[in-house]
């Protein structure tokens, strides 16, 4: 149990997709204007993440390398990411169509979000079992989310702040993802 809680704080803190790996930041730069879009951003990715991370463990372990088929890895674990982006779109866009609107092209491009690829290959190429695949699933998408979160929180405050004109908009996104990222750093230390 201590290890899959080790697992999960390395995972959320410690190796975090998006600040430590820098994957995932096209959504991360677009959808955290407002604090309500990158929300259901979070939400959104935290779903697929999961299912993806569990769907592809299962299908690597039962199907394509049962039957010899590693080389098609890439192809099968892209084919269930865009399955499972389908399915949040249409469920956003039937139940929840203010967030629909709000998140735009950004919610279908989290079939090509490289957090969500990276996490699925992680969990192969670290050759996790089961319920190590589901818990470093659920934490890289929590410390997605969570980065997430705190950047659109940022960005929020500094919205209100003078900012010189070269830096406005993107490029003080860029740096403020950078500190962010830079206090993520410090956990390093923790393992």
């Amino acid at each position: 149990m201590g290890d899959l809680f080790l697992l999960a704080i390395s995972c959320i803190l410690i190796n975090n997709i998006l600040l430590a790996q820098y994957l995932g930041n096209c959504p991360f730069l677009g959808t955290s204007k407002k604090m309500e879009t990158a929300v259901g951003m979070a939400m959104a990715v935290i779903f697929v993440i999961v299912m993806a991370g569990v769907a592809t463990w299962l299908i690597n372990t039962f199907v394509l390398i049962k039957f010899d088929l590693e080389y098609l890895q890439t192809v099968a674990f892209i084919l269930v990411i865009a399955s499972l982006v389908q399915f949040v779109e249409m469920f956003l866009k039937k139940s929840i169509p203010a967030l629909y609107a709000g998140l735009g092209i950004f919610l279908p491009l989290i079939t090509t979000n490289c957090a969500v690829m990276g996490v699925c290959l992680i969990n192969v190429q670290k050759e996790y079992n089961f319920l190590q695949a589901l818990v470093a699933s659920f934490s890289y998408a929590i410390g997605y989310g969570l980065a997430l979160i705190l950047f659109a929180s940022v960005r929020e405050r500094i919205l209100l702040a003078r900012v010189p004109r070269p830096l406005q908009d993107t490029s003080i996104g860029l740096v403020t993802a950078g500190i962010l990222s830079l206090a993520f750093y410090a956990f390093k230390g923790m393992v």
